[in-house]
């Protein structure tokens, strides 16, 4: 299995330690802890009744929209971790040609404004955002940081089989995919990937980051959540599916892209206070479009 080459250089080698800091990376799963993780998921893996499901998987839009109304831009934190993970996102090439990034599913911009503040006004560089929710959209709009000069942000279905978006194909540099892949019905993944690709440059790149199989919040759902094999609706109505490599690689090779990365990051993360383990795992991807 491929290693994640960075985010963090603290790696667990005493038992004994491990609640000295908050955090371990790259903390491999004996058999055993593997097996109990298998064994969570199929407890909790019981479909809800179909009348229940049946709403579960209808108006996402709708959910989303409540979840920003509630939360507004207080759930999320701004993503500047993601300059580590992804370091085409901070190397924007200081000449004339315009860098285009798209963030899909971009919330209320806590990964649009990281950018932007990462650039000066020297930097030729246009940021897109979209997502399901207006709520969300409107939030990311009335930001200070809202610049239409810099930035363009827009209500998207990203699941629909004729995407259509305000941007013209092979456009785009980047496309940044971040905890949102996970929110779609599984049948949409497929077509979303291969419709996003076309608005990528020839060399340009989709970077993507979601949810492993086998994630604490996977082995954490209780029975009657589940709406399908590793996917589930939270309490308030929302989505989230579980990934493995093979998955993803499959989703984007179908959709005509090249590996560059695609890794597994699982890190230990520890409550010293109450002496808590929560194993966390995540699967990060590079991929880009052919360039003849």
């Amino acid at each position: 299995m491929e290693k994640r080459p960075q985010f963090g250089q603290r790696f667990l080698t005493e038992d004994a330690k491990v609640f000295e800091h908050n955090a371990w990376d790259q903390v491999d799963w004996d058999e055993e802890q593997e097996e109990a993780a298998k064994d969570m998921v199929a407890k909790n893996s019981g479909n809800p009744r179909k009348e229940v499901q049946q709403d579960l998987l209808q108006n996402s839009a709708e959910k989303w929209d409540k979840f920003y109304g509630i939360h507004t831009n207080k759930f999320f934190k701004d993503r500047h971790w993601l300059f580590t993970e992804f370091p085409e996102l901070k190397e924007v090439p200081q000449d004339n040609e315009r860098v285009n990034i798209l963030e899909v599913g971009c919330g209320v911009g806590n990964t649009i404004f990281p950018i932007m503040e990462h650039s000066d006004d020297s930097t030729n560089l246009f940021v897109y955002g979209c997502d399901f929710s207006s709520t969300a959209i409107d939030i990311v709009k009335s930001n200070k940081l809202y610049n239409e000069d810099k930035c363009h942000a827009f209500v998207c279905d990203i699941s629909e089989k004729c995407l259509k978006m305000p941007i013209p194909e092979e456009s785009l540099d980047l496309i940044t995919m971040i905890f949102v892949l996970s929110a779609l019905n599984p049948d949409d993944m497929a077509h979303c990937i291969t419709n996003l690709s076309k608005y990528l440059k020839p060399g340009g790149h989709i970077l993507f980051r979601d949810y492993g199989r086998y994630d604490l919040a996977q082995l954490r759902f209780k029975n009657g959540r589940c709406l399908s094999d590793n996917f589930y609706a939270r309490g308030d109505g929302t989505k989230v599916y579980f990934f493995t490599q093979s998955e993803m690689d499959k989703l984007f090779t179908d959709a005509g892209l090249q590996k560059v990365q695609n890794t597994v990051d699982r890190r230990l993360q520890v409550n010293r206070a109450r002496k808590l383990k929560m194993y966390r795992v995540w699967i990060q991807c590079k991929y880009a479009k052919c360039t003849q």
